[in-house]
């Protein structure tokens, strides 16, 4: 493994995502058995007293990370400076001491522009960088970007971020299909009938148009989250958990994935319109601040794909992810298959049984067809459950603790991310030329009635 990291420079440092995200995730991992001894360097175009950057780390920090977070939050940096220019990057890398870590905590486009800028200096040995999703905008523009990036350093030193991977959920998935006799030749065709992996979520826009509105639910969620879940849900055994072999294993059975229909019109899409949730009063996305009407933005999306191998060939797995929704599920659901047949005399249960993992909270249930109480011959579902053990750290502080310490197991390989993009491509053109329908649904609802 490489030597762990001393610099973190936040790229943006004066945005949303680094206030929201990025600092409190610092502070979980900082105040955990695995914190690291850090220096913590802000850069962005605003300006920032060194007090009022101390006070915006110590606020995204709150009463997290006990003693090593605050001396952090007191020796931490802050420089104003274009990171789309050469000159400002090598002035923001010259303050850096140590192996560094670069986050662009950016807009994509802003990403690739001071990457361009990164190529025309000497970096330092060691450097990683850290890109937050979306990894571009379609098939072609992520393929140049790995490009670019190839120029920069060595893939093993790129690390793509996905906090829906934080090292718990990808261990518990792992370790509950590879380490019991049961599941692993449970789950296939033989077996299963169809798999639901959903990502919902109470939230609206919450102030985020600039970004959601021009991608969308499925850019957003599904083609770079939900495939991904995909993948760790249906890949076959690793010969090891370390990274190689892991991102080795998910990159094989996404090359094997593809839409339902090839048009990509086995897919849906809506956006919701003013409702409840709670005591929260939403108004309808299209009169949220920030959005254009005209762009016919999706806060719902679902699309069926198939997985041509032999473990899965013929299984229909829906991807669905959706803001506003009322009673959100983030889970992985595995429908079995009737029996080939149940012994005349019984009468057996009305619906069909399930594997259900939770994504958030960390859960699992497990339905057994057992005999009635009253009426033995009357058959019942009964359902096993148990909790995975819950990570002692947030989920981008389990991304950071990764980052810092120089393992890229929950880092989104290149070629992971351009299949991603592969996949979702024909349904993204079906919806460009309308060739499905935009629905809508109130917000607080679970979607649209006709969705049920």
């Amino acid at each position: 493994m490489a030597a762990p990291i001393e610099t973190l420079v936040i790229l943006g440092a004066g945005g949303d995502l680094t206030s929201r995200l990025l600092l409190p995730g610092l502070a979980s991992l900082l105040g955990s058995s695995r914190g690291p001894d850090i220096r913590l360097l802000g850069v962005d175009r605003g300006s920032f007293t060194p007090a009022a950057w101390n006070r915006k780390v110590s606020k995204a920090f709150g009463k997290a990370g006990g003693t090593r977070a605050a001396a952090v939050a007191a020796s931490t940096r802050y420089l104003q400076a274009d990171v789309t220019d050469p000159e400002s990057l090598r002035r923001v890398l010259d303050e850096a001491t140590g192996r560094t870590a670069l986050y662009f905590a950016l807009p994509p486009a802003v990403t690739v522009a001071a990457c361009r800028a990164l190529a025309k200096l000497e970096l330092p040995k060691g450097i990683v960088l850290a890109i937050e999703k979306p990894f571009g905008t379609d098939l072609d523009s992520a393929q140049s970007l790995n490009r670019l990036l190839q120029q920069l350093v060595p893939e093993e030193q790129v690390f793509r971020v996905d906090h829906f991977l934080g090292k718990s959920t990808v261990i518990n998935l792992i370790g509950l299909r590879f380490a019991n006799r049961i599941f692993e030749p449970l789950l296939s065709a033989q077996n299963v009938a169809h798999v639901e992996i959903r990502i919902e979520e109470d939230l609206a826009l919450e102030g985020r148009a600039g970004y959601y509105d021009r991608a969308g639910a499925l850019v957003d969620m599904i083609q770079s989250h939900l495939l991904l879940v995909l993948a760790l849900a249906t890949m076959e055994p690793p010969a090891t958990v370390q990274s190689e072999d892991l991102r080795g294993a998910m990159a094989q059975v996404l090359r094997a994935t593809r839409p339902w229909k090839k048009d990509g019109t086995e897919s849906r899409r809506a956006r919701y319109t003013a409702g409840t949730i709670g005591r929260r009063k939403l108004p309808a996305y299209t009169s949220e601040e920030g959005v254009d009407r005209a762009r016919g933005t999706e806060t719902l999306a679902e699309m069926t794909v198939t997985i041509d191998n032999w473990r899965w060939a013929g299984v229909p797995f829906v991807l669905r992810s959706g803001k506003a929704i009322g009673d959100p599920r983030q889970e992985i659901v595995f429908t079995f298959r009737d029996v080939p047949h149940l012994p005349t005399g019984f009468d057996g249960p009305n619906r069909q049984a399930q594997l259900r993992i939770g994504i958030k909270p960390a859960v699992m249930s497990l339905d057994l067809v057992t005999n009635g109480f009253a009426d033995p011959f009357d058959l019942e579902c009964d359902t096993l459950e148990a909790e995975f053990p819950a990570s002692e750290l947030s989920a981008y502080g389990e991304v950071l603790a990764e980052l810092l310490e120089g393992d890229p197991t929950l880092s989104v390989r290149g070629d992971i991310a351009e299949e991603c993009w592969r996949i979702v491509a024909p349904v993204l053109a079906a919806w460009r030329k309308d060739k499905v329908p935009l629905d809508t649904y109130p917000a607080g609802s679970r979607g649209p009635r006709s969705w049920r």
